[in-house]
């Protein structure tokens, strides 16, 4: 709510006021008067001759509040400036116009003094909604409550009844006008329990809070700036400003200090015997405060720093704003009330939609047994010539069925000799892989067998010729026994000789295992062509189709056709195999044998060497 409305308010209880026959005109000497005054306490320039030039025209008969709007936004509002008249005066006066007229307190006043309606009255223009003529609802009233009874120090508890007392009184429509508002405190119908002068105060106090937009008030001590003594003054904190008074009355104002977006709060340490000090820092000036204790120090400090941050935000006071809140959720609430409201109704239209149609569903199905009832008939006529014509066309699915089986039966045993033929054709490929791995692996074992038993003889050409020059060195030695200056020369040659026959006999017993190494991967590799062989053998037998299958043949066939194989070349392929492995030189038995018998004359040979260089040794040892 801006300044504008918040004026406009009050200005409409004094207008009504000098509207004495409620036609809701008013003289213009009464709105020359009411304009004087209203230039007065609002401090703004008095202009006399712009009422008389704005209602030139007009007759001299009473003006209506539309009529004066105009002049009254032009002249007055639009030129007044927040901060440059006391609010309270301007109050005071619209007050005074319309208390005349309509407040009439009782001989018996109760609680409430003039004074105190008049800030009730101030209160109410505050919380009252923004259309014409002015009613606080009752959300609204029971916050101020709350507030007065919370400024009391006690708790609210007449939630029930105030909720009780809009609903008895259905004239109030959930809202009151001012002075029910007033005849109802004036009642102490909730303020029972409350004295005169704790409700004066609770309402004064919430009167500073609302209207007056007072933060915060008390004592402190302040620094002076000349003399730089320290002085007890009450002060009172604003949005905008902190007025410090000689006391509480507010008679004798002190000074002020201004507040805006660069002043700032800082603690100081205790000095000068004072403590719990504190500063304010604005562009002009820094004032020195002491609070009675660290707790009101930290008060005061926290309510400057928030009037600070309005200032800084350039926000508005802090309880228009939720009292902006309070409206924008009550109308979201009563927007909610009539969509439920609005919804039932609909809801109401389609249940008598529903109902309707229901009963159209009836009608609709009182048709339709009819109308069975008259295909039923036709029904039945139908049924017999269906009856005939699908005896008929049964007949001959039945002997569809029957090709079909037929037919079925030759497509199955087809497709189980084809099953049959593609199978033993894969068998027939693996076969064939298989025997060709198998002769690569024999090959290649015949070629490492070849390898090792020419590293053998070749072994054996060197162990012949290792004799020779040992047979040489024997005929040598003889000679040599007489020559005594030789006889160590010749010992030495012998033992390097004996050496390098051990040297000759461990590799032949390497070759020896290399052999034998080979022999047993030639061995493996001859059965598994044995086995291919045998395989192969077996799938030699071939597929014979269809009912063929029953009948013996001296012929043989195979997926080639007639002829393809004969029992001769089984035969012949039959005792190829019974013979083969006795002709065979590379058998695993004879060459284990032949080996053997090699083994035993080398190892003679060798026997027969050791002895003749141990005789040698001894002959060499013994003197000339």
């Amino acid at each position: 709510m801006d300044l504008k409305s918040e004026l406009l308010k009050s200005i409409w209880y004094a207008f009504t006021a000098l509207d004495l026959e409620k036609s809701g005109k008013v003289s213009k000497s009464q709105l020359k008067v009411l304009s004087h005054n209203l230039y007065t306490v609002l401090n703004i320039p008095h202009d006399p001759s712009a009422l008389e030039d704005h209602f030139r025209d007009d007759n001299d008969g009473p003006v209506s509040s539309h009529g004066y709007m105009p002049y009254l936004n032009k002249y007055i509002l639009d030129k007044v400036q927040d901060g440059n008249f006391a609010k309270e005066m301007f109050n005071e006066l619209c007050w005074t116009l319309t208390a005349k007229k309509n407040y009439k307190p009782s001989s018996e006043q109760g609680l409430v003094s003039e004074r105190d309606a008049f800030k009730l009255w101030c209160l109410f223009n505050f919380l009252s909604e923004d259309k014409y003529p002015l009613v606080v609802v009752q959300e609204e009233v029971g916050y101020l409550l709350r507030k007065l009874f919370m400024a009391m120090g006690q708790e609210w508890l007449h939630e029930e009844e105030l909720t009780d007392y809009f609903t008895q009184n259905a004239s109030l429509a959930g809202a009151v006008t001012v002075w029910q508002f007033l005849e109802m405190m004036a009642s102490a119908r909730f303020t029972k329990s409350a004295s005169k002068e704790s409700l004066a105060l609770g309402i004064q106090s919430v009167y500073e809070e609302l209207v007056l937009d007072v933060m915060q008030k008390g004592y402190m001590w302040k620094k002076g700036q000349v003399r730089r003594n320290w002085n007890e003054r009450w002060f009172v904190l604003k949005t905008s400003h902190i007025d410090y008074y000689a006391n509480e009355d507010l008679k004798e104002k002190k000074g002020e200090i201004q507040l805006d977006m660069d002043s700032t709060v800082e603690v100081l340490p205790d000095k000068e015997g004072k403590r719990c000090l504190f500063c304010i820092k604005t562009a002009n000036r820094t004032f020195e405060l002491s609070a009675s204790d660290t707790k009101r120090r930290q008060e005061w400090i926290d309510i400057i720093s928030s009037a600070i941050w309005i200032q800084t935000e350039n926000r508005r006071s802090l309880h228009k704003e939720q009292k902006d809140r309070r409206r924008e959720q009550r109308q979201q609430s009563a927007r909610r009330k009539r969509e439920k409201k609005m919804e039932e109704e609909r809801l109401a239209e389609l249940q008598q939609e529903k109902e309707k149609q229901l009963v159209e569903i009836e009608y609709l199905r009182q048709a339709q047994e009819e109308g069975q009832i008259f295909w039923r008939t036709k029904e039945c006529h139908w049924m017999k010539q269906q009856e005939e014509m699908q005896q008929k066309l049964q007949w001959e699915l039945q002997k569809a069925n029957k090709d079909k089986l037929q037919m079925k039966l030759m497509m199955e045993q087809k497709e189980l000799e084809a099953g049959a033929q593609r199978h033993r054709i894969q068998e027939l490929e693996t076969i064939q892989l298989g025997l060709e791995q198998a002769l690569k692996a024999e090959i290649q074992a015949h070629t490492d067998e070849q390898t090792v038993r020419s590293a053998q003889a070749r072994l054996l050409q060197e162990e012949e010729e290792k004799l020779k020059e040992l047979m040489k060195l024997r005929y040598d030695q003889q000679d040599l026994i007489q020559r005594t200056q030789h006889q160590q020369h010749v010992t030495n040659k012998a033992e390097a000789l004996q050496q390098a026959m051990e040297g000759l006999r461990e590799t032949r017993y390497r070759n020896k295992q290399d052999l034998l190494v080979a022999e047993r991967r030639r061995k493996r590799a001859s059965l598994d062509v044995k086995h291919w062989n045998v395989q192969l053998n077996r799938l030699m037998k071939p597929v014979i189709p269809g009912a063929a299958q029953n009948q013996h043949s001296s012929d043989i066939l195979s997926h080639r056709g007639g002829g393809a194989f004969t029992s001769k070349e089984f035969s012949f392929k039959k005792n190829n195999q019974k013979v083969r492995p006795q002709d065979r030189n590379d058998d695993p038995k004879n060459s284990t044998q032949v080996s053997a018998e090699t083994s035993e004359s080398d190892s003679e040979d060798y026997e027969n060497i050791e002895k003749y260089m141990k005789n040698v040794s001894l002959m060499g040892a013994t003197p000339p």
